[in-house]
């Protein structure tokens, strides 16, 4: 009789669960694999942060990766030896193409110009999508990314923002949405890159006829832009400091520490104006830097202080005055985030040390009366748990990564017309006041063969 009760109890709740994962939103468990895992393909599986995402991926306890693809062979076969049974490619198109049936997922962490096709192609597939940051390259990409959400909203996506799981980044979006410090009056940002590092091109040189290493396909890793001659300062690292490639500092760090504006904010939608101050405008080759820039919000809203609100964004370590931040003394810190409220200025560094500043004294923001427990949160099983219909935070879905990636790659798009305020309309996908950057900043022609697909 216990037997029947408990085998009863057990059908009932388990029904219960699959309707409530059902009016969530969220996918039942896939079980396409024997063993009931999810099968993983990674795609860019080492660089400077593919083998981050897969071994995190990959400690999920209920993981398989199923597949690796990357247009280096070394690191191929180094990503080879931890998982050994996978499937390996070195083009993405024919992963998908010749072995869709093997993975119900992907991670897409390779450079920013190849993010929108392959993503987009996950999409299409029907597959769960972890995507790096920036979200996409270019701005008229965030329209094809809502159009894909549209179409698939069972499909789990998550931004490789991974700090956005800190406890103090958690508690300063709490913090900011509920207004504990009044209302908002606008915000700085900055980070310390461009920098000297391995990241970058930072003295903007390369060398020319340099010969592709052996175990590079540089034709795929060209991917969708326009073929060009191999520089040795270009792959496999420094492109992020390459128009065509990257997003210099702004874009390489905007994602993660413009994130808890927007996840605080969900009124901030889309911008209506972006205005960047550079030594010189952005070249045909290289971003430029150091540059300054600003983003306007319009906001109806009692959240804020007035019915704009703007995001100052500043890359290589410039920072904002005291005066401006309210605040007694200057910041020590190479990526903040600074919100200026009418009762107090909160400050946060990237790691998630967080900071409130009322009547010139700091307080530590995680002590503040009325904040709400922060348990672990483990970024990357986030994403695995919901894949699998496991309701868990998800910091940060696609559709909040477009309007955070939207002010970003304004930021570094208006590099190329310094001083000047660009009208944006993004339900046109242009700018009102002026027609030449529109044609030349806000998409890119794809090489045949390399173009995002529609996803309908």
């Amino acid at each position: 009789m216990q037997t029947e009760l408990s085998r009863r109890h057990f059908l009932k709740t388990a029904a219960a669960a699959s309707l409530g994962l059902t009016a969530l939103g969220l996918p039942r468990v896939r079980a396409a694999s024997p063993n009931g895992k999810l099968r993983v393909l990674s795609i860019g599986v080492v660089g400077t942060i593919g083998g981050t995402d897969r071994h995190n991926v990959a400690s999920h306890p209920e993981v398989e990766i199923t597949g690796l693809c990357d247009v280096d062979s070394n690191y191929l076969a180094q990503a080879a030896k931890d998982h050994p049974n996978a499937f390996t490619c070195r083009d993405y198109r024919e992963a998908f193409s010749k072995h869709a049936d093997k993975f119900d997922a992907v991670i897409v962490s390779v450079p920013d110009h190849s993010h929108a096709p392959i993503l987009l192609t996950a999409m299409a597939n029907k597959k769960h999508v972890y995507g790096q940051k920036p979200l996409v390259h270019e701005l008229a990409e965030l329209v094809m990314v809502e159009q894909a959400l549209k179409v698939r909203p069972e499909l789990v996506t998550q931004l490789g923002n991974q700090r956005m799981a800190n406890a103090g980044r958690r508690a300063a979006v709490e913090i900011l949405r509920q207004g504990m410090l009044g209302k908002a009056i606008e915000a700085y940002t900055w980070t310390g890159s461009p920098n000297k590092g391995i990241y970058f091109n930072f003295n903007k040189v390369f060398k020319e006829n340099a010969s592709v290493p052996p175990n590079l396909d540089y034709d795929l890793w060209l991917g969708p832009s326009a073929k060009m001659p191999y520089y040795d300062l270009l792959a496999p690292v420094k492109w992020r400091s390459w128009w065509d490639f990257g997003t210099n500092g702004l874009g390489d760090w905007g994602c993660h520490i413009l994130d808890v504006i927007f996840f605080a904010y969900d009124e901030l939608m889309s911008p209506v104006s972006v205005k960047t101050d550079c030594a010189e405008p952005a070249g045909k080759v290289f971003h430029a830097n150091p540059c300054k820039s600003t983003i306007v919000y319009q906001v109806n809203s009692d959240k804020f202080a007035a019915k704009t609100f703007p995001i100052h964004y500043y890359d290589s370590n410039q920072q904002p005055t005291i005066e401006q931040m309210r605040i007694p003394e200057p910041i020590k810190g190479g990526n903040m985030t600074v919100v200026v409220c009418e009762n107090g200025t909160l400050t946060l560094e990237a790691d998630g040390r967080l900071k409130i500043w009322r009547d010139g004294k700091m307080e530590e923001g995680l002590r503040m009366p009325g904040l709400p427990p922060f348990p672990p949160l483990n970024h990357w099983h986030a994403w695995v748990d919901n894949c699998l219909g496991k309701k868990a935070e998800l910091r940060t879905p696609f559709k909040d990564a477009v309007r955070i990636t939207e002010a970003v790659l304004l930021s570094v798009k208006a590099t190329r017309f310094p001083g000047q305020e660009l009208l944006w309309d993004k339900s046109k996908l242009a700018f009102s006041n002026n027609a030449e950057a529109t044609q030349t900043i806000v998409r890119r022609e794809y090489r045949n063969g390399f173009a995002p697909p529609r996803v309908d």
